[in-house]
């Protein structure tokens, strides 16, 4: 996929949280999973989609770049969740700005169903991010 990415239309990051189920560290054997024994909740890092798609929260890196990424994947809420952790492809697709030759890839899995993740706007992270380079405490105090 060749393109601008000032032309497309951004959708925004689905708002969709569930607790992490206490074994998940466990049930994937990665090493690279070792960071989530304090996780409790798990946020889905997709486009907003309907709700018959799973929602999507990647757990850690993969392995090398190339190798599947730990996901967890679930539907539903309360005790009609469904859910599955599993290691799974990244999606093929890049974007290539072609006035500078950057190239970005994908960073959800293959198949995915919502926008590619160069597409999906994050406001409540953008805030959170700005306050920290800008120095200033999430509730507006200065930072020392």
């Amino acid at each position: 996929m060749a393109g601008d990415d000032t032309e497309m239309s951004d959708v925004l990051q689905c708002t969709a949280v569930t607790p992490a189920p206490p074994y998940l560290t466990h049930h994937l054997h990665l090493p690279c999973l070792s960071h989530l024994s304090h996780l409790s909740y798990l946020l889905c890092e997709l486009g907003e989609h309907d709700q018959r798609t799973e929602h999507a929260a990647r757990l850690g890196a993969a392995e090398t770049p190339d190798a599947p990424a730990p996901w967890f994947f679930w539907t539903g809420a309360g005790p009609e969740r469904v859910h599955r952790a599993e290691a799974v492809p990244w999606c093929p697709a890049v974007l290539r700005h072609l006035g500078t030759g950057v190239v970005r890839r994908c960073t959800f899995f293959d198949h995915h169903t919502s926008s590619h993740s160069w597409g999906v706007t994050d406001p409540l992270g953008d805030l959170i991010a700005e306050g920290l380079v800008s120095g200033e405490d999430p509730k507006g105090w200065a930072q020392p």
